[in-house]
């Protein structure tokens, strides 16, 4: 299990984004996008995952907006993003949403590196055969995801037989119950859901309020979506720089997803698995994202190349340089939750442990990765609730 790390509450608090933009997309969808950091910077697109929102990049925002301009936005029916009718959900609408924010937020011809985490590497996935995936996408790094067969190769409930948990699953996640006020049961089973057992206590209850505050609703039709996702092939169509990230705890995208991923993409510059991190690995383990988006920004954007001590383009795990929540530069610095932040993942910050793997040639299709360690090698409000976490109830 990977050593426990504790952040104050404040590393999960949204900082205020220097604006806010709207994107039409398809089937009538208005999308919400922030803007953080400073104009002219290398831009970084943040997409999030299922029943989150821009608050759940918190960590990520608050350290790369000293020198980064991240753009991040909510998914359709997520966070400040109506839901739409029952025929606006699929993955084709995920990538339609991606390329309408790259559109709005991004400059004429400007690139940036794209980050997905779960349905939002899915919406990554689900874009790789358009053409303004390969023209605004400098690179792409893909946390905690898959691209097919999510629902018998969850451990959730680890049943024996495939499908048997592919049912199970199916009605477990697609329910449409509502999931009530955040209890300390309902932490409980979120962490146990969603989060490696030595979770932050601070990162389970900013995770916990954020799923809570997704419509039922939409949480179900999502949930049929993902339940049926096939994007095997569009995979191998990603043909950009792209590095995967997954957690050894994680019980909806385990390990063998991210090498599936890994042997199919055409040009995978590593694979890093962190032990004991479970399914939120940019909250969970934001340092090590945080330096994985630094390290393909240098690479791949900029033109910088790698830091002294990190190896050629494969080694993403344990030395990009991660300027802590609130660290200096960022939006809301001089904020009281910002300094308190700020010491929370000083740079070159490292995820104890983790292991990379060089390039896809080196990832067969169903091989397990070796445990050694390579040395070398994170917003937004959300409809302003009292906490800056949770918005107004809606359905």
């Amino acid at each position: 299990m990977s050593r426990r790390t504790t952040f104050p509450a404040a590393a999960f608090l949204p900082p205020t984004p220097v604006r806010e933009l709207t994107a039409d997309s398809t089937h009538g969808t208005r999308l919400h996008i922030e803007v953080h950091g400073p104009e002219g910077a290398p831009a970084v697109v943040l997409a999030h995952g299922w029943t989150c929102s821009t608050a759940f990049w918190a960590p990520v925002v608050r350290a790369l907006t000293a020198d980064h301009r991240v753009i991040l936005y909510d998914q359709r029916g997520h966070g400040r993003t109506p839901a739409t009718g029952p025929g606006g959900y699929g993955t084709d609408a995920l990538a339609d949403d991606l390329e309408a924010v790259l559109g709005a937020a991004l400059a004429p011809g400007e690139r940036a590196v794209l980050v997905g985490h779960s349905m939002g590497g899915m919406t990554l996935l689900a874009a790789a055969g358009r053409a303004v995936l390969q023209e605004r996408a400098a690179a792409v790094l893909l946390c905690s995801t898959g691209s097919s067969r999510l629902l018998r190769e969850a451990l959730v409930l680890p049943l024996p037989w495939a499908g048997a948990r592919y049912r199970a699953h199916r009605a477990l996640l697609g329910s449409r119950a509502p999931l009530g006020p955040v209890t300390p049961l309902a932490r409980r089973v979120l962490r146990y859901v969603t989060m490696g057992p030595g979770a932050d206590p601070g990162a389970v209850d900013a995770c916990a309020r954020i799923v809570h505050a997704c419509p039922r609703t939409v949480r179900a039709r999502w949930a049929h979506v993902l339940a049926e996702l096939d994007l095997d092939g569009r995979a191998a169509r990603l043909a950009v720089p792209a590095a995967v990230i997954v957690g050894t705890a994680d019980r909806l995208t385990p390990p063998v997803h991210a090498r599936r991923l890994a042997a199919a993409l055409p040009h995978c510059t590593g694979l890093t698995e962190l032990p004991g991190i479970g399914h939120m690995t940019p909250v969970e383990a934001p340092e090590t994202v945080i330096g994985a988006i630094r390290e393909l920004v240098r690479e791949r954007l900029t033109g910088a190349g790698p830091e002294a001590g990190s190896v050629g383009t494969t080694d993403i795990g344990t030395t990009g340089a991660a300027t802590g929540p609130g660290g200096r530069g960022s939006t809301d610095a001089g904020s009281d939750a910002g300094s308190e932040a700020a010491s929370v993942l000083p740079g070159n910050a490292s995820a104890a442990g983790s292991a990379s793997v060089p390039t896809s040639a080196s990832v067969p299709r169903d091989a397990s990765v070796a445990g050694t360690s390579v040395p070398g090698t994170a917003g937004g409000a959300m409809g302003r609730g009292g906490d800056g976490l949770t918005p107004p109830p809606r359905e």
